[in-house]
């Protein structure tokens, strides 16, 4: 894998070296988190696909925008589109986790001829709606504290996720080290971002292959939003797992990677056609 940067966007990235025959398979890691939750996903996967993974805006390697504005989930969408036009990626299959489910949906949306399939790990559509929500809302008021202050932060690292093996939801020294990486602010930033996300009514729009994965032990964003997501979008598949929580892309990696490239071979056709 070769690391790269887009100036414009202050984005960080990594490809491999793309062959016009393959499927390209563009990976949008979580919040807080960056691309090297990917790390695994790469090594398999980068010999028989395309493969782009990059930093969000805020994230690992990538600037660090420094007003609220700065990270309306528009932004991290244009910065997806403006990285695959680098790119000359004219199509692709979008595997998403989390947080960067809401990217992809929106970038789906707003871009839905450059996107063949979908993977969709520990989904959200309505982040507002989920329990979680109320009760961490009154935590985003810091938000409005924090603006005044200058904010000059360093460029963040990738995160050696190995350290946290079976790592579960509430796994303090994993979230100690993802939020100091990204910053406490921009982690506020795009929390509250979040909570103005709805692409319910969107679902029934979608017309490609997609796939769901959800582990059943989620406490962050249930294993229903995806069983409801797959209910709206037609010809959708999902997929379950029953010991698994929210953070099934460090913890299940096996399980994601059989079932992505079943995935994509069964869709081959559709997704490399011209």
């Amino acid at each position: 894998m070769k690391e790269s940067f887009l100036k414009e966007r202050g984005i960080y990235y990594r490809i491999n070296d793309f062959e016009p025959t393959r499927p390209t398979l563009v990976f949008v890691h979580g919040l807080s988190g960056s691309s090297s939750a990917w790390f695994p996903y790469e090594k398999i996967f980068q010999t028989k696909y395309n493969i782009l993974s990059y930093d969000l805006r805020g994230h690992g390697k990538s600037a660090k925008p420094p007003k609220y504005g700065d990270y309306c989930l528009d932004n991290f969408a244009d910065d997806l589109a403006c990285l695959v036009a680098s790119q000359k990626i004219e199509n692709c299959v979008l595997i998403s986790h989390s947080f960067g489910t809401l990217i992809s949906l929106l970038f789906l949306s707003k871009y839905p001829n450059r996107v063949r399939a979908a993977v969709f790990l520990s989904p959200s559509l309505a982040v507002s709606k989920r329990k979680l929500a109320k009760a961490t809302r009154p935590f985003l008021s810091l938000v409005n504290l924090l603006r005044p202050f200058p904010f000059h932060p360093k460029t963040g690292k990738h995160i050696d996720y190995s350290l946290y093996p079976n790592s579960g939801d509430w796994n303090i020294p994993r979230m100690i080290a993802d939020v100091g990486n990204t910053t406490l602010r921009v982690y506020l930033y795009c929390t509250k971002q979040s909570y103005g996300f709805d692409q319910e009514n969107f679902l029934q729009k979608i017309n490609i292959p997609v796939l769901l994965i959800h582990g059943k032990k989620d406490t962050i964003f249930p294993a229903d939003n995806s069983v409801f997501m797959s209910q709206k979008i037609k010809g959708s598949e999902i997929i379950l797992i029953p010991n698994a929580d929210h953070i099934i892309a460090l913890n299940n990696v096996k399980e994601i990677t059989e079932a992505t490239r079943d995935f994509v071979e069964k869709n081959l056709t559709l997704i490399t056609r011209r």
